[in-house]
């Protein structure tokens, strides 16, 4: 709306010059003549470039992303230990945000508390900067608003936060070696294929005699090798396009996160942490008084897994209509058969092999009869906030468990891979220069 300065003179004659918004010109005299004043000059009002820049100016910096989980994690807990003080919230929010560096953190904070000074409650101020705060924590906010025990939901938020990460620390650490090794491996054996096979080729080209076939074997993938060097990058980059390509559609996310379920070996791995995430999830939002539906919703939206995402969709609905959660979960934990995730059995592992192997997997739980035991036992016992923790607890550390035994099975196949690929070059390498020996000596 445009602004007017305007110069008028009330019914003592006494002068005066202010700023109003008005839509026109008309309105603004209509009304201060109803108002009993006489407009002398009314004028379009300009801001100085100045003012503008003053205003404009609210320290935020140009970022773009979501705010990183560590950051939020450490700004959870900051948060809770101020309002553990007792300073009000306006306060601690402008300490935290003084304290923090320049990015989306910062502007997300600078933003709640513009909408609080302006009367927003803090969940409302902060479901309006979803790039910090997603629903599960602006409802769990909400909860601790209506309860008057904001400093504890915020506890819960830092611890439920800490676990998270110290989740996804665990399985990032554990995958660390493996790919380094992997990595490591195949820029060998490319180094190989490249410069030191070629070498050998040109020696026995030189005694012009037949080459054994794992030889010959050798010396043609080096060939392909030289030649075709720029499809080593494009073949995992055409995979994963491939993959993001395929899983932009909502029916083939479904396949794939159901392929990733049903994985031999690292299946079990992808599920156990799902469960973890899901069951702490529901357990904090029940724990801090978010209503069931509304905490069944958001936990769906944080599985970040169409299989589960569906599964929790359906225990919703089953509670619409007056049901349990453990019947529904019950009913419902054993995923259908899927023609995307047979197609993605099928591209990945070399056709009927991949066929076979979906199929001896297609009546596997995702949900184990243990999980549903202990939520049927939180219902009727009043307590499942805190048989979900349990089970989060307990799949928190069979995730430990097993990803530890993974790596400790996997290193060894990996130096035994290696192994067989040195030797296995070594051996195609000096067949040749055995047998040009034998011929000499005779």
């Amino acid at each position: 709306m445009p602004k007017y300065k305007i110069e008028a003179i009330d019914a003592s004659g006494k002068g005066f010059t202010d700023v109003v918004d008005a839509a026109t010109e008309e309105e603004v005299n209509a009304t201060l003549r109803a108002s009993g004043f006489h407009v002398t000059k009314i004028a379009l009002y300009k801001e100085r470039k100045s003012a503008k820049k003053a205003k404009a100016k609210t320290g935020k910096t140009f970022t773009f992303g979501r705010v990183k989980s560590k950051i939020l994690r450490d700004f959870t807990r900051n948060l809770s230990i101020l309002q553990d003080a007792g300073l009000p919230i306006l306060r601690s929010l402008n300490i935290l945000m003084t304290q923090s560096k320049p990015g989306p953190l910062r502007n997300c904070l600078i933003d709640v508390c513009n909408e609080i000074e302006s009367g927003s409650s803090l969940s409302e101020a902060m479901g309006k900067s979803p790039k910090a705060f997603n629903r599960l924590y602006v409802n769990m906010i909400k909860a601790g608003e209506a309860g008057g025990a904001l400093e504890t939901i915020l506890q819960r938020l830092a611890e439920f936060l800490e676990r998270s990460e110290q989740l996804k620390a665990k399985i990032k650490s554990a995958m660390t070696y493996p790919l380094a090794v992997v990595v490591f491996a195949i820029g060998i054996l490319i180094f190989i294929m490249i410069a030191i096979v070629p070498k050998f080729e040109e020696i026995f080209a030189d005694f012009d005699t037949e080459l054994p076939a794992m030889t010959q074997w050798l010396i043609n993938i080096s060939n392909f090798v030289c030649v075709y060097w720029y499809l080593i990058p494009i073949v995992p980059f055409s995979v994963w396009l491939f993959i993001k390509i395929t899983t932009s559609f909502s029916y083939m996310r479904f396949g794939w996160h159901l392929f990733l379920l049903r994985l031999p070996i690292f299946g079990p791995l992808f599920e156990k942490t799902v469960v973890a995430r899901t069951t702490r999830t529901l357990g904090t939002l029940v724990q801090s008084g978010v209503p069931i539906l509304e905490a069944l919703h958001i936990t769906r939206e944080t599985a970040n897994n169409s299989v589960f995402e569906k599964m929790y969709q359906q225990i919703l609905d089953a509670i619409r209509d007056g049901d349990t959660i453990a019947n529904p979960m019950k009913m419902y934990s054993c995923p259908p058969f899927h023609p995307a995730a047979l197609f993605y059995f099928t591209v990945f592992f070399f056709g009927p092999v991949g066929m076979l192997m979906y199929m001896m997997k297609l009546k596997n739980k995702i949900l184990s009869d243990i999980v549903i035991n202990m939520v049927d036992v939180g219902e009727e016992t009043g307590e499942l906030d805190k048989m979900l923790y349990k089970v989060a607890d307990v799949f928190d550390e069979e995730v430990e468990v097993y990803t530890e035994q993974l790596m400790s099975m996997i290193e060894p196949l990996l130096i035994i891979f290696l192994g067989v690929m040195v030797g296995g070059i070594v051996i195609a390498l000096f067949l040749p220069m055995i047998k040009l020996i034998e011929s000499l000596s005779k």
